[in-house]
């Protein structure tokens, strides 16, 4: 059984929950993430989930997303899933939207309730995703990308396109940490 960890209003955390039984029509707000993988062409890695997925399946988005374990650091919890998600065992990782908080709510009634910090990421490792969490994956230019979303030529995640939305404000160079750290 995987937990997540259960937060109060003020992102203090409150108790864990088994995360199968958390997510549901009125999901308390808990602890996640969201990476942004990139290559040094400034490519992005975006994936399509896996049908099975519980929440959002077969739905394109960031390269990654997961939930920290009871007492895991962020920064572990991404690299664990990297490696879990896509075989990339190592990866330069910035943290550029600490606080980002959401709520989605899927067409069976589902809701997300999240507090996401986001991460961009580096690697020049070829992943190896697993395909029960990762349908498809393509690195794509990233400029493009945020025009495909912007126009909405690419669907994305309901998560994805709110955070994407403050991450263009960053800059249009991700591994560029001056323009993504002022954020």
């Amino acid at each position: 059984m995987e937990s997540v960890v259960l937060l109060d209003e003020a992102g203090y955390a409150s108790g864990t929950a088994d995360k199968v039984a958390v997510h549901h029509a009125r999901t308390p707000l808990h602890l996640a993430f969201s990476c942004y993988l990139f290559n040094e062409a400034v490519q992005f890695l975006l994936t399509r989930r896996a049908e099975s997925k519980r929440t959002f399946p077969g739905v394109w988005t960031n390269t990654c997303c997961g939930h920290p374990l009871p007492g895991e650091p962020v920064y572990g919890s991404v690299l664990r899933r990297l490696r879990d998600e896509l075989g990339i065992g190592a990866a330069k990782l910035t943290l550029v939207l600490p606080r980002f908080r959401y709520q989605a709510r899927m067409a069976n009634g589902v809701l997300e309730n999240e507090l996401c910090p986001v991460y961009a990421a580096y690697t020049d490792v070829a992943p190896d995703p697993d395909p029960a969490e990762v349908a498809e994956a393509r690195w794509v230019d990233w400029d493009e990308f945020c025009q495909a979303v912007r126009t909405g030529q690419q669907p994305v995640s309901p998560w994805c396109a709110m955070q994407l939305a403050k991450l263009i404000t960053l800059g249009s160079r991700p591994l560029d940490s001056a323009s993504w750290l002022l954020g």
